[in-house]
């Protein structure tokens, strides 16, 4: 463990901006849901409606978990149920980088001749990681409290969020021992967040059934921490089970890791034929080879997503059949139409945040060749500069548009009004391209910073997820090429920010393009 506290300040360093603000912003999330159901449900018995046909709701159950009381509080900690999910994925990308990334690079080799111990590495990634999910409980508890929520219940919740954190902060851990590239550790790691949903989704909505798939939420962390109920039971207990499988999993990772070589991982990569296929001899082949299998578990992600999303946005209208005082409620808001055309162009443009992660993806998977000597042997060939990295922009552009499509057609289907879901998901592929156009431009000018290209897309996320509730000046909400997406369906469709997005898409991948031609290959 010698030089843990220099590597974790190295950490700190470089994640100065990052790891503070995610921590805060999501951290004030659960107090303003509070300001906003108080507004929106002001007595008893407004509450107690909402949480009768919430708790019943297919739709709501799978995507926020189950309700189990009708207090204000209750209702709050329910309704953030898809925040925990964020920061395990915040959390285990967080450890990757600074693990299996800085060994993929070759940093762990430099820092290793150094005075420092094997463990020290991954011991600086989690300790850093643990404190910014400690600094986001401290926010979500102080804030609650200030809001003059019960004292029990703004702990427990602000703890559901930090042992989320925590526990996928082992997952990624151990991630980053299995796969042998960073890219295969954040395939597993996000494959682990995605399976510990599905598996709590699937047994609360079977819980509302015949509950004979009920006991599959016991099989997933995100189910056990959405039964320490907040403000109502305060159920302690679901929590120690985060805490021994996070304890599992930390542990598990340090035997991993002193049992492999550095470099090296537990998965062997697989060793491919001996002769190349005919569709191999371009660069359009190679990066269809390359991108094939990530393309194909996007746009299957979307499709489900958009199928979980369509069913609520149909259940939003349902919640009004048989209640005239919901349906008040409703009509407040801009009546049950209007709620639910205003809750699709919200998740559409979540599903864009989503394909422009993709679009990043994509287009740095070029600096990953690049960084590997791949792109080096293949650009030795008659295979042009341009040709080679316009095989990749293709896919950072076109990939995300086919998830996109196939999101917005399942959500539509879903919903009842798939025309209008689908413009309103095809709107986004502008604002998604834009991001993939900005990572492409960070390749070919800036190469060594590429990576910061997610910081855009994490900052673009903040400013979707709490931009407006923060009050932030109009010209902080503009940088965010998804302020300008026109807000479909329900909204005026306009032709000139989507225009004038896909220009700047254009300009900005082209000006990558030119600067890759003209630096050297590789660029450490």
């Amino acid at each position: 463990m010698t030089g843990t506290w220099q590597l974790l300040r190295l950490v700190l360093r470089r994640d100065r901006v990052l790891l503070p603000l995610w921590a805060v912003i999501l951290g004030l999330l659960p107090a303003l849901y509070v300001s906003s159901f108080r507004e929106l449900f002001p007595t008893t018995k407004d509450l107690q409606v909402y949480a009768d046909l919430s708790r019943a709701n297919a739709g709501f159950v799978g995507l926020y978990g189950p309700l189990d009381g009708a207090s204000l509080g209750e209702i709050v900690a329910w309704r953030s149920g898809f925040l925990p999910v964020v920061v395990g994925l915040f959390s285990l990308l967080t450890v990757i980088r600074h693990t299996r990334a800085n060994e993929e690079a070759g940093r762990t080799d430099l820092l290793g001749a150094g005075v420092t111990g094997r463990h020290a590495g991954l011991a600086a990634a989690l300790a850093a990681t643990l404190g910014a999910n400690a600094l986001l409980a401290l926010v979500i508890a102080s804030t609650l409290l200030a809001q003059g929520m019960p004292a029990p219940g703004s702990v427990l919740l602000a703890l559901q969020y930090a042992l989320a954190g925590a526990v996928f902060a082992g997952v990624g851990a151990v991630a980053a021992q299995a796969g042998q590239t960073a890219r295969t550790a954040r395939f597993l790691a996000v494959g682990g967040l995605a399976t510990a949903y599905v598996l709590r989704l699937a047994g609360d909505v079977s819980a509302l059934g015949n509950s004979s798939l009920a006991w599959l939420s016991w099989l997933s962390p995100v189910g056990w921490l959405h039964r320490t109920f907040p403000y109502g039971q305060n159920a302690w207990w679901p929590a120690l089970l985060a805490l021994a499988l996070t304890a599992v999993l930390l542990a598990a990772a340090a035997v991993l890791q002193a049992r492999r070589d550095v470099g090296a991982g537990l998965l062997a990569p697989r060793l491919g034929p001996a002769t190349a296929a005919p569709s191999l001899r371009g660069p359009l082949g190679l990066a269809w080879r390359l991108h094939r299998g990530v393309l194909a578990g996007w746009v299957l992600g979307f499709a489900l997503l958009g199928l979980v999303f369509g069913g609520v946005a149909q259940s939003v209208a349902a919640l009004t059949t048989d209640n005239a005082g919901l349906a008040r409620v409703f009509e407040r808001m801009g009546g049950a139409s209007a709620i639910s055309d205003s809750f699709l162009a919200s998740v559409l443009g979540l599903m864009g945040i989503f394909a422009a992660a993709f679009a990043v993806q994509a287009a740095l998977r070029a600096r990953d060749e690049e960084e590997t000597g791949h792109a080096e042997l293949v650009l030795a060939t008659r295979t042009g500069r341009l040709r080679w990295l316009g095989s990749h922009v293709l896919f950072a552009g076109a990939g995300p548009a086919a998830a996109l499509l196939a999101g917005g057609l399942t959500c539509g289907l879903m919903a009842g009004d798939a025309g209008g879901v689908l413009a309103g998901a095809a709107v986004q592929v502008p604002a998604a391209a834009t991001l993939g156009a900005v990572a492409v431009l960070m390749i070919g000018a800036l190469p060594r910073q590429a990576p910061a290209a997610w910081g855009v897309v994490a900052a673009c996320f903040l400013l979707m997820l709490a931009g407006a509730v923060l009050g932030l000046d109009q010209w902080v909400l503009d940088l965010s090429p998804f302020t300008h997406t026109p807000h479909l369906p329900g909204g005026e469709a306009r032709a000139t920010p989507l225009v004038a997005l896909s220009l700047v898409a254009v300009l900005l991948a082209t000006a990558g393009v030119a600067a890759f031609r003209r630096r050297d290959v590789p660029a450490g």
